[in-house]
């Protein structure tokens, strides 16, 4: 039994047991037998809501009017606002006219037509409906935007791992192919060499995806370490065109090993879209807090202009890992990207 079924039936027996029962019992007889049976339906109602939130409305609505009407019921609508509630929650923002005047007429007619004390009842009534439609509503909302905040989160996330992954493998891929075409009297060997290149990048990109979609599903997802995953970044990186010189110190424990290559990629890949032909020097070193990371590129063409949106993810990224990251251009010919990811 779960913890809200367990809840609904506390305030079934509430509601039977406080307004329904004592004044059947009080009026006797055939009376008595109905509002018995009316409240037991009061009571399903309740018990019901949740699987039929819409029907178990109508009928602790229609059942608690009935016993108005027959004088074995002082039940003020509590048992149709509980059941209004999910309804309220799963239509919040939606048919909210509709809504409101459902609740108002279900007030009006307990009121005048069921209940004999009148101004009280239909107070008391409008108050009790009113309120679970406005709480219902209140949560119902709070709900979806709870909801669109975590989907924005996951567009965001697959958004920078689809950016790193194919972006990257594509600037590489592509990067090669110019070499390929560009060399000079190439023979077959030659060729076949770039083409082989090509080829293993491509099935190292296509390998990362599958991982990304492994994630995604929360599948089991084997990660080689950080160093490995970075030597390799590195050398697809030459592979590509572009001149390289590392120094990697100390170990680069997960998470943040992650963050660190992805901020290596990245950079090197915007020298490889941007400035074809630069020298780049990468440095990561590994504190006892932090690992700190500099990505200098210098020597190419003057840097294209690009669209912003692999240094703003990385941003996101180094961010979600409460470090910093900031990069710069120092010269005409030059950019340097400094991060800071605290392990």
């Amino acid at each position: 039994m779960g913890r809200r079924f367990r809840l609904d039936l506390a305030v079934a027996v509430v509601v039977v047991g406080g307004f329904w029962v004592p004044p059947a019992l009080t009026a006797g007889g055939a009376r008595a037998v109905a509002g018995l049976a009316l409240g037991a339906l009061a009571g399903a109602a309740v018990l019901l809501r949740r699987r039929a939130p819409v029907a178990a409305v109508l009928v602790a609505a229609a059942v608690t009017v009935a016993g108005g009407v027959l004088g074995v019921s002082q039940d003020p609508m509590l048992a149709a606002a509980w059941c209004l509630y999910p309804v309220a929650a799963e239509r919040a923002g939606r048919a909210r006219g509709a809504a409101v005047g459902v609740v108002c007429g279900i007030a009006v007619l307990g009121a005048t037509v069921a209940m004999p004390e009148g101004a009280t009842r239909l107070f008391v009534a409008a108050f009790v409906l009113g309120g679970a439609w406005l709480l219902g509503t209140a949560a119902g909302r709070q709900a979806r935007a709870a909801e669109a905040l975590e989907r924005a989160r996951v567009q965001a996330e697959v958004a920078r791992d689809v950016h790193d992954v194919v972006g990257h493998a594509l600037a590489v891929i592509a990067a090669e192919a110019g070499v390929a075409r560009m060399l000079p009297d190439a023979d077959e060997v030659e060729l076949r060499q770039s083409l082989a290149d090509v080829e293993g990048h491509a099935r190292g990109a296509l390998q990362e995806v599958q991982t990304l979609v492994r994630a995604l599903r929360d599948l089991p997802v084997p990660v080689a370490p950080a160093r490995e995953r970075l030597l390799a970044v590195l050398a697809a990186s030459r592979a590509a065109g572009i001149t390289v010189d590392e120094r990697i110190d100390g170990d680069l424990p997960e998470p943040a090993g992650t963050v660190v290559v992805r901020v290596v990629q990245e950079s090197l890949s915007n020298a490889l879209r941007h400035a074809p032909g630069a020298v780049c020097r990468v440095q990561v070193t590994a504190r006892a807090d932090a690992a700190v990371v500099e990505v200098h590129s210098a020597g190419g063409p003057r840097p294209a202009p690009g669209t912003g949106v692999g240094l703003e993810g990385l941003r996101e990224r180094v961010g979600l890992a409460r470090g910093e990251v900031r990069w710069e251009e120092p010269a005409a010919g030059e950019f340097r990207v400094l991060a800071r990811v605290p392990l």
